[in-house]
């Protein structure tokens, strides 16, 4: 059983970055592909990023790819996700979970999931 809390979001300026941080209790992190996922209101849940157990492979869906960048600590049970340049898109519900599997890029690849912190960005 894996307990997951995100934290930092927030509202930013078009073009302003924030980082967020997901940490995990009860498992070494180690056991588990990290992925944030983000729902905006009215559209599906869908994947942001993914990092493998030992973070040597990553994957970004297209619309992120160059803004934002996935890590993990697995010392500290932690999981990073920091947001460059941000855009009104990007707003939405960002998600932590982890999954007991190889890179999945699937809501139901994943096992446990935080309860989600807002991120808004305004023009």
């Amino acid at each position: 059983q894996v307990q997951l809390v995100e934290s930092g979001g927030g509202v930013v300026q078009a073009g302003g970055s924030l980082r967020l941080s997901c940490a995990a209790s009860e498992r070494p992190l180690s056991d588990y592909t990290m992925g944030w996922f983000r729902q905006a209101p009215g559209k599906e849940r869908d994947i942001v990023a993914a990092i493998s157990w030992s973070g040597g492979a990553t994957y970004y869906a297209d619309s992120v790819k160059g803004r934002f960048t996935i890590s993990r600590d697995n010392a500290k049970k932690m999981v990073y996700l920091q947001m460059n340049s941000l855009e009104p898109e990007d707003t939405a519900v960002y998600y932590c979970a982890a999954a007991a599997r190889a890179l999945g890029y699937r809501t139901d690849e994943y096992d446990y999931w935080g309860q989600g912190t807002q991120v808004t960005v305004s023009s």
